[in-house]
C-alpha cells in the first residue's frame, strides 16, 4: 500500500512539476512576443513583479512607508483621530504633537488668557433655515452634518447605519443626487433631498422635473437642495457605474439595470441666475421647504451675479442656503483631471461666499453650509470662524463607519462594504453596532469644536470670528483670519450705483 501512495503522490509531483514549467514557458513566449508593455518584452515573467507591487503600493503605503502626516487624501493621524471620535475613545495624546505648526496654511487658534468657565459656558443654539420665507422653515441643531452621498454610491447598510446615527446624533443627512431610499428614512432623522442634475427620485418618465413628486417628498423631508456641482468634478455629472445599479436602485432613479447611471453635467433648465432663482422660488413655493444649492466655487463671478440677481428680484428668491463645496471634495467617482485641478479650494472659496453675502446685506438671510475635508474639529472650527453656519462632512462619516481609505469607492469592491453592493463585502458593515460610530463622530466633533470656542473666550462655537483663528504663512510666521480676509462693509453692493454684473466691488 505504502509503495503505491509513493508512486502516487510522484506522479502527481511530476505532472503538477510539467504544468507549472509548461505555464512559464507560456508566459515567456506570451510576454517576449506581446508588444504592450517594454519591461516584460525585455523581462519575461518576472518583469510582472513590477505590476504587481505597483497595484499593491497605494495600499500598503499608508501601512509601512508613509509618516502619520503625508498622505494623501487623509493622512494616518487624521483618520486615527475619526477613528477614535467614532469609538469614543477620546483625542488625549502625550509627548507633545506630530502636527508641524510650520507648515504655510496650518490653523492656529487664538487662547484667551481668561478662557470661559464651565458655569458661563452657553448650549451651541439651532439655526432655523427658511424663517420666514417658506411655510415650514427647517430648525438645524447641529453643526455637523451628514453630505451627500447617494444610495448606489452606498451601501444599503451604509445609508441605513449614517440615517440611524443621525437621528441619535441630531444631525442632518443629505441624499446625494441618487433620490430618497427607504433605508435613508430608516432612521427617521432629519433628511435634505438633492435634485441632482438628472433629478434621479424626483423626475417624470421623460426625465423633466415631477412636481407630483416633489410635493410628495416634502412630507418625509426637511429642506430640498439643488446640486449645480460638487468639489470632486465640477462642469461633469455624477457617474455610477452600471455594475452598482441594482434592480433597486434602478428603480429609485428611475433608469434602466446594470446601465452606466451618468448625470447630466448642468440642469437643462437652468442656465443663468435667473433661472436659478426662479427655480428655487418654485421648489420652495411649490414644497412649503426651504431650498437651496450646493455648488463648487470657480472664481468670483457666480458669487457677484447670484447676489446682485437676489438684490434686483428681491431676498425672496434667494436660496435659504448655499452649500460651497471645496476643490478637496472626493466621495464622488471623477476624472482625475477635474479631481485634481478644477475649482477652488475651501481656504479660499468659503471666505469669498461669505463676504460676497455680507456685501450685499444678504448673510442673514442666506446660510452657509461648508465642505471640503473638513474632517477634524479643528478644520470645522476654522470654517465657523471663516463665517460658515454650518460643516458638511462625507469621508469623515466613511471613517466613522469604517472606512479604510482602499480607494476603491468606485469599483464595486470595497472591502469595508462602505461602497459595494456585493452582499458577502456589506456583511462586514454591521448597522447595530456602526450607527453609534456614526453619532458618536458627530457628537464629539460638535463637542471639540465648543471645547476650542471656549478656549478663545467664546461661550458657544457660533461665537467664533475670524480673529479667533491665525493661518501659518511662512515658517514661524502668520496672521489672522481677519488681516487676510478683513470683514467687507455691510450692505456695500446696495450702495454702488451702475455697477456691472459680475465685477467684485
Amino acid at each position: 500500500m505504502g509503495d503505491i501512495m509513493s508512486v502516487l503522490s510522484y506522479g502527481i509531483g511530476t505532472v503538477l512539476g510539467f504544468l507549472i514549467i509548461g505555464g512559464l514557458i507560456f508566459l515567456i513566449i506570451h510576454d517576449v512576443t506581446q508588444k504592450k508593455h517594454t519591461v516584460l518584452r525585455n523581462y519575461p515573467v518576472i518583469g510582472r513583479l513590477r505590476f504587481f507591487f505597483e497595484d499593491l503600493g497605494e495600499y500598503f503605503r499608508q501601512y509601512f512607508f508613509a509618516n502619520d502626516r503625508e498622505e494623501m487624501p487623509f493622512n494616518r493621524a487624521t483618520r486615527g483621530w475619526v477613528y477614535k471620535s467614532a469609538k469614543n475613545e477620546g483625542g488625549i495624546i502625550g509627548f507633545g504633537s506630530t502636527n508641524d505648526l510650520s507648515t504655510p496654511g496650518s490653523i492656529l487658534f487664538v487662547n484667551h488668557p481668561y478662557p470661559v468657565l464651565e458655569e458661563d459656558r452657553l448650549p451651541t443654539p439651532s439655526v432655523l433655515i427658511g424663517n420666514g420665507y417658506c411655510e415650514q422653515p427647517f430648525e438645524a441643531k447641529s453643526i455637523v452634518n451628514i453630505s451627500g452621498m447617494s444610495f448606489g454610491a452606498i451601501s444599503q447598510p451604509a445609508v441605513e447605519a449614517l440615517s440611524r446615527g443621525a437621528a441619535l446624533a441630531g444631525c442632518w443627512m443629505d441624499t446625494g443626487e441618487g433620490g430618497l431610499s427607504p433605508y435613508h428614512l430608516s432612521g427617521d432623522c432629519d433628511i435634505i433631498m438633492q435634485v441632482g442634475t438628472a433629478k434621479y427620485g424626483i423626475r417624470e418618465i421623460d426625465g423633466g422635473f415631477s412636481p407630483a413628486k416633489a410635493k410628495e417628498l416634502a412630507k418625509h423631508v426637511k429642506a430640498f437642495e439643488i446640486k449645480l456641482s460638487q468639489g470632486a468634478k465640477p462642469g461633469k455629472g455624477g457617474v455610477l457605474p452600471g455594475e452598482k445599479v441594482t434592480a433597486e436602485i434602478a428603480r429609485i432613479r428611475g433608469i434602466p439595470e446594470g446601465q452606466d447611471s451618468i448625470s447630466p453635467n448642468r440642469h437643462h433648465d437652468i442656465a443663468s441666475v435667473d433661472d436659478l432663482l426662479d427655480k428655487i422660488a418654485y421648489i420652495r413655493n411649490l414644497t412649503g421647504r426651504p431650498v437651496g444649492v450646493k455648488t463648487a466655487i470657480g472664481g468670483w463671478s457666480f458669487m457677484n451675479d447670484l447676489c446682485e440677481g437676489i438684490l434686483r428680484r428681491g431676498r425672496e428668491f434667494a436660496p435659504d442656503f448655499i452649500a460651497i463645496d471645496g476643490g478637496e471634495g472626493g466621495t464622488g467617482a471623477a476624472p482625475q483631471t477635474l479631481m485634481d485641478h478644477m475649482s477652488l479650494p475651501i481656504a479660499e472659496a468659503l471666505p469669498r461666499v461669505v463676504d460676497a453675502l455680507i456685501q450685499a446685506d444678504l448673510r442673514d438671510r442666506v446660510r452657509i453650509i461648508a465642505a471640503g475635508k473638513l474632517v477634524t474639529s479643528a478644520k470645522a472650527a476654522w470654517a465657523l470662524c471663516v463665517g460658515a453656519d454650518f460643516v458638511n462632512s462625507a469621508r469623515g462619516f466613511m471613517f466613522a463607519l469604517g472606512c479604510i481609505q482602499a480607494l476603491r469607492c468606485h469599483q464595486n469592491t470595497c472591502p469595508t462594504g462602505i461602497t459595494t453592493h456585493n452582499k458577502r463585502l456589506q456583511r462586514g458593515l454591521v448597522v447595530a453596532e456602526k450607527y453609534l460610530r456614526v453619532a458618536n463622530y458627530c457628537n464629539n466633533m460638535n463637542k471639540e469644536i465648543d471645547m476650542i470656542a471656549h478656549a478663545c473666550g467664546c461661550r458657544h462655537a457660533r461665537e467664533l470670528k475670524r480673529e479667533h483663528v491665525r493661518i501659518v504663512q511662512t515658517a514661524n510666521q502668520s496672521i489672522a483670519l481677519n488681516m487676510l480676509y478683513p470683514y467687507p462693509e455691510a450692505g456695500f453692493r446696495r450702495k454702488v450705483e451702475g455697477q456691472q454684473p459680475g465685477i467684485a466691488a
